[in-house]
C-alpha cells in the first residue's frame, strides 16, 4: 500500500472510531467506547505509518 492509501484508511479508521466513542458515551455502553478507542487507535497508527512511507518513498 502506498502513503496515500494508509492516511485514507487510517482517517476512516479515526473518524468510525471517534463515532463509536460518542455513541458509547451516549449509551452509556463502556464496550462499544472501548472499541472506538481502539479503531481510533489503529486509524492513528494506519495515518503514522502513511506518514513514514511518504517520508521513505514508500519503500518501508
Amino acid at each position: 500500500m502506498g502513503e496515500l492509501t494508509d492516511k485514507i484508511k487510517g482517517v476512516a479508521n479515526q473518524v468510525a472510531g471517534k463515532t463509536k466513542q460518542a455513541v458509547g458515551d451516549a449509551a452509556d455502553r463502556p464496550d462499544i467506547q472501548a472499541d472506538g478507542a481502539a479503531q481510533d487507535l489503529k486509524g492513528q497508527g494506519q495515518n503514522l505509518k502513511g506518514t513514514v512511507k511518504g517520508l521513505f518513498g514508500d519503500k518501508v
